[in-house]
């Protein structure tokens, strides 16, 4: 977007917001793409774990002393994908203001939460899930793990929605003591939670990105956007430079590479780089996976990618980075769309943390960026992760009921509005469906 258009965007927030009322909006019928590109998302990660589930059993049995069974990673993620699509539903259907409304209780309930587990982890109690030296997931027995921090990125989407919203609506969204302090304090104590106790630097990210997405969309002045981001990035680099194992994984990123198999550091990114390079154009077949038994850590979670390039080859990861992209664009269609800048902002948060995520573990696969621990959206195994996008997700779906025509956006604008990007044709509403109080 360039300075012209992002200043006349900016100076539309004010028109717009004399037409945010959503009540004024018919109901109509909400975009369905949405619902399709996830489920061919959530099928694909159904088909991988069929498909490398056995071996990574045999792997954990071999080396651990596991128990678990040929089907016990393909039908875990079948449950999780069950209740994900429950959430689905339920934020699909569950009248919006009902999760604004109570977006400040959200918060409070996921910073709760992540008190306990801090708590629990200090104590050492079984119910907290220790993992390579971090404490990320409650273990709930039969019912699997919970981790937090995912239920926190949803409270922290719908309350700053609601709060930047206002903000923007009384003109007050650059202002230090009103807006941004407040925002600086929400974001540093779920820093603290997340990447300080839950050493999950990759989250944090993401976090940060949901943040910055809002702040973009609720339009942040350039030069406190640019003090905000400098702030980040001097706090980010403080959080690397103190812990080791950031660091270890900084320098062999740098080393490139140069780097070897036998070092230890280089180990997951040489093998993830091995298991791509090995799929070619057309991969090797479901089943036939090596990286998967064993020498690439992480398989199934945070190195699918990878072994999707593997079984799929260059062919399956384009079609896979395509539906991700189309799902982003519906994203950001029905945020185009919407005329209650509160919902924009929802729509830009899921839209920031959808993509944070796609591109981060992509982008660590293959070597550009350092290695996150951070899962890829709708394809990893773990259900947690996958249940809080998806409901971030229905929200959005609900959202698309309310979008209103190109026409009737340039009308609300005409006087403010000469720079923001040309919107095509919607297919979200007819002219017929907006009426003005």
């Amino acid at each position: 977007m360039s300075a012209n258009r992002r200043q006349g965007y900016l100076n539309s927030l004010s028109k717009e917001a004399q037409y945010n009322d959503i009540n004024s909006v018919r109901r109509h019928r909400p975009d369905y793409l949405i619902v399709l590109y996830m489920g061919l998302l959530m099928l694909l990660g159904l088909i991988i774990m069929y498909a490398i589930g056995p071996q990574r059993a045999n792997v954990l049995n071999n080396a651990y002393g596991g128990h678990y069974g040929d089907a016990y990673f393909f039908l875990k993620q079948a449950v999780s994908l069950v209740i994900a699509l429950v959430a689905f539903g339920a934020m699909a259907f569950l009248p919006y203001k009902s999760v604004t409304k109570n977006a400040s209780k959200i918060l409070v309930v996921a910073l709760g939460v992540c008190v306990l587990l801090a708590i629990a982890g200090w104590a050492h109690l079984g119910i907290a899930q220790q993992s390579l030296g971090a404490t990320r997931w409650f273990n709930l027995g039969p019912l699997g793990s919970l981790q937090p921090s995912e239920l926190l990125k949803f409270g922290i989407l719908v309350f700053i929605a609601g709060f930047l919203g206002n903000k923007v609506r009384q003109g007050k969204v650059n202002n230090v003591q009103e807006t941004l302090i407040p925002l600086a304090i929400i974001t540093a104590i779920s820093m603290l939670f997340i990447i300080v106790i839950q050493k999950d630097l990759g989250t944090g990210i993401s976090l940060v990105c949901i943040i910055a997405s809002m702040l973009y969309i609720g339009g942040i002045n350039k030069r406190i956007g640019g003090i905000v981001l400098l702030t980040i990035a001097v706090a980010g680099l403080i959080l690397i430079v103190s812990a080791p194992h950031r660091m270890d994984r900084i320098l062999t990123y740098f080393h490139g590479d140069n780097t070897s198999l036998s070092d230890p550091n280089s180990y997951h990114i040489e093998h993830a780089k091995i298991a791509i390079g090995t799929g070619g154009l057309f991969g090797v077949g479901i089943g036939n996976s090596v990286q998967a038994t064993g020498y690439l850590p992480e398989a199934i979670n945070d190195s699918v990618f990878a072994i999707m390039g593997e079984t799929f080859g260059f062919v399956g990861l384009f079609v896979i980075l395509a539906l991700f992209t189309a799902l982003l664009s519906r994203i950001l269609k029905v945020m185009d769309h919407l005329i209650d800048i509160r919902l924009k902002l929802i729509a830009a948060g899921v839209f920031g943390w959808l993509a944070a995520h796609v591109i981060l573990n992509v982008a660590s696969m293959i070597g550009i960026f350092p290695l996150t621990g951070i899962t890829l959206p709708l394809l990893s195994f773990g259900g947690t992760s996958m249940l809080f996008i998806a409901a971030a997700l229905g929200l959005v779906f609900q959202l698309s009921r309310y979008t209103v025509h190109s026409s009737k956006l340039k009308e609300a604008n005409d006087e403010n509005f000469s720079g923001r990007r040309r919107l095509g044709r919607t297919r979200y509403s007819s002219r017929s469906g907006f009426t003005r109080n």
